[in-house]
């Protein structure tokens, strides 16, 4: 897998406010990932160390196996489900990423 998009699918992650969510779609879309279902399979793999619990289905729905777990962790940053979903329209961050310096490549780099 591309580590450098790997890095920029974390790096949205882990910018994701607390008491905020997004959808894999919108995190695929700000980390320049080709799908959403990359974006769940890069967060199964190496996601452990990251606010996972603040990326939910475009529906505010969230994984069977992880459902009580990721209910629990929004609860506790006061983010309240309707059941086992998450109002998207309330709960999702709009606001714009942090600038980062994006690295600059020489002419012969």
């Amino acid at each position: 897998m591309d580590e450098a998009l790997v890095e920029r699918v974390r790096a949205v992650v882990l910018d994701i406010p607390s008491g905020r969510v997004l959808a894999y779609g919108d995190v695929a879309e700000l980390a320049g990932a080709p799908s959403p279902r990359l974006v769940g399979r890069i967060l199964a793999e190496d996601g452990h160390d990251l606010p996972w619990h603040r990326v939910l289905r475009s529906d505010g729905s969230m994984a069977t196996h992880l459902v009580h777990e990721q209910l629990e962790l929004l609860r506790a940053e006061g983010v309240l489900a309707d059941g086992e979903r998450i109002d998207m329209r309330r709960y999702r961050w709009t606001e714009p990423l942090p600038e980062r310096e994006e690295p600059q490549l020489g002419l012969w780099d």
